[in-house]
């Protein structure tokens, strides 16, 4: 059984407080940058991943202002193994990444301590790196969880690759250690126990009223979009969303209740402005909204609540 609704103490974050305040200096360590040679060879997200069910990456055609431009790809799409990251240019956070996982092949590889770098094939003033997350609670939270890229024999180069500032995100301790990551668990738990295919979308939902912290806008609520193919045959997709408030201009910070909703796939679209394709036509919640005009919203606190 897993808790997906969680509600943290309120917890006493002065020195957070007094960092962002420049009362407590900062000095990150000297961070690495992986050149763009790094990563040749990298096939990036396969929209064909799950054969006949054809999975594209979101269109950001509405948000195409926002969208950073890669020259190493003559796009927007950075490539790692397993995944790709498409990057805000206001933000210097991810606008969403995709990632392909073979839970038949995966293969377990160590965290090996902490070694986020920046990805050379775009300027390091374009990602939110170690100056953000210096002297206070913030995780960095890998967006393409750590293990879902890790599988066939390139799994340490896909476990290697989820270490850059591209697929990280602030997320609070508490945050991303027990909430998102159990449905995280559960995802990958299925992937494992019954051998199938998934891609995984993930990204942060921007407000316009996101705190500031450090000259970075924090995002605070995160989706997934979950697409795979059931044993029978038949495509599916389901969509999920946790959001929380966070208060970074009080002298402490104080966090509240969180909790995970199932939502629709074009609850999601509504939130982010991206598009997901077809993917809404293989999503229960999206054709029951489309047909009664309701919002379909259902909370999960343990895996028997979501509906596939």
């Amino acid at each position: 059984m897993i808790n997906l609704s969680y509600r943290p103490r309120l917890a006493d974050l002065q020195q957070l407080w007094r960092s962002n305040s420049g009362l407590l200096p900062f000095e990150p360590e000297g961070v690495r940058t992986s050149e763009p040679g790094t990563f040749r060879g990298r096939a990036g997200y396969l929209e064909d991943f799950l054969t006949e069910f054809r999975v594209s990456l979101p269109d950001a055609t509405a948000i195409a202002e926002d969208v950073l431009s890669v020259p190493e790809s003559d796009g927007s799409r950075l490539d790692y193994e397993h995944f790709s990251v498409v990057m805000s240019k206001s933000r210097r956070l991810a606008l969403f990444t995709a990632v392909n996982i073979d839970g038949s092949a995966s293969v377990s590889v160590p965290r090996g301590g902490d070694p986020w770098a920046f990805d050379g094939r775009i300027p390091e003033e374009a990602q939110a790196g170690d100056e953000l997350y210096a002297h206070n609670d913030f995780d960095r939270g890998h967006l393409v969880r750590r293990e879902d890229p890790n599988w066939g024999p390139t799994a340490s180069v896909a476990n290697r690759d989820t270490f850059h500032f591209t697929n990280c995100a602030p997320q609070l301790s508490i945050f991303n250690q027990r909430s998102w990551l159990s449905l995280e668990d559960y995802i990958l738990g299925n992937t494992r126990r019954v051998g199938e295919r998934a891609t995984v979308f993930t990204g942060p939902v921007f407000r316009q009223n996101d705190p500031v912290y450090r000259g970075v806008a924090i995002p605070l609520a995160y989706w997934k979009v979950v697409a795979f193919v059931h044993d029978d045959g038949r495509p599916s997709a389901s969509a999920y969303l946790i959001d929380h408030d966070v208060d970074l201009d009080a002298q402490s910070l104080l966090f509240g209740a969180f909790k995970t909703y199932q939502r629709s796939v074009l609850a999601i679209e509504g939130l982010t402005n991206l598009v997901f394709g077809s993917l809404r036509e293989f999503d229960g919640f999206s054709n029951e909204e489309k047909a009664t005009g309701d919002v379909v919203r259902v909370l999960i606190t343990e895996a028997e609540d979501i509906r596939l």
